[in-house]
């Protein structure tokens, strides 16, 4: 079934077409709704298309690393399992979720949206921030869904009270020291083509892929390359325009 979805992938694009019609830079539909986890100290839930990202953000208090004594601690985790498609596998985290995570945390994490200095309790205790992605449906592009989702729920998060040595989850206030949103905008190229926001079977096609992520200010703060084949100077050119562009519709939807 995926050769043919494949031929018929390379087929359409080859007469300039998507498989669901869209133009060559447009992404789907966006929804964000933050507060989906009452439990957490921020969440948020996205649909891009069929594809559905949740993410929470939960905190907590321990010791800062040993080279970094003044710096918090922010990781990002993804978790996909077969309830989001048959092919995700259940047990420990596959080279997909773990691609995922990665490339969400380094646009999080290279952009300083949390201003990590900040999280700086006293000389032995700091803030250490979780987020955690769980996909409960996948059409494609996990990574830009997933972006959206933790920047969401970080930019919404609460912080709990900390006194005397001891964390109070029922009392929130404040928020997390957010500097800026960086958005990621994703795309594929299939049989020579170039696709933004692809879907499950684009992916599954795609020769090469570039995430670009991008500030408040228009910087790039990373790139992330994936696939067998390379870009043209013309096409990486494209790229960043198109990331650039599209990186603003992104972040108004954020607002």
């Amino acid at each position: 079934m995926m050769a043919i979805s494949e031929e018929y992938v390379r087929e359409l694009s080859e007469r300039g077409m998507r498989i669901d019609n869209r133009k060559d830079d447009e992404f789907r539909d966006v929804k964000i709704e933050t507060g989906v986890i009452k439990s957490a100290e921020g969440s948020a839930q996205v649909k891009l298309g069929n594809t559905t990202v949740i993410a929470g953000v939960k905190l907590s208090v321990g010791e800062p690393f040993a080279d970094k004594p003044d710096e918090g601690v922010l990781m990002v985790g993804a978790e996909l399992t077969p309830i989001a498609d048959p092919e995700f596998e259940p047990g420990p985290p596959g080279i997909r979720s773990i691609e995922v995570a990665r490339v969400v945390d380094r646009t999080v994490r290279e952009s300083k949206m949390i201003d990590v200095k900040g999280l700086k309790i006293n000389d032995k205790a700091v803030w250490i921030v979780n987020v955690d992605l769980h996909v409960m449906d996948f059409d494609g592009n996990l990574i830009d869904a997933g972006n959206l989702a933790a920047v969401a729920a970080l930019a919404t998060a609460k912080m709990p009270k900390y006194e005397d040595g001891k964390v109070n989850y029922d009392e929130r206030s404040g928020s997390l020291p957010v500097t800026t949103m960086p958005i990621s905008v994703t795309t594929v190229k299939v049989n020579g083509k170039l696709f933004v926001d692809p879907s499950k079977e684009e992916e599954a096609t795609a020769d090469a892929r570039l995430t670009v992520s991008i500030k408040n200010s228009g910087n790039i703060c990373s790139l992330q390359k994936g696939g067998t084949e390379g870009f043209t100077v013309e096409e990486l050119d494209k790229m960043l325009n198109i990331a650039s562009e599209k990186s603003e519709d992104l972040r108004a939807a954020l607002k």
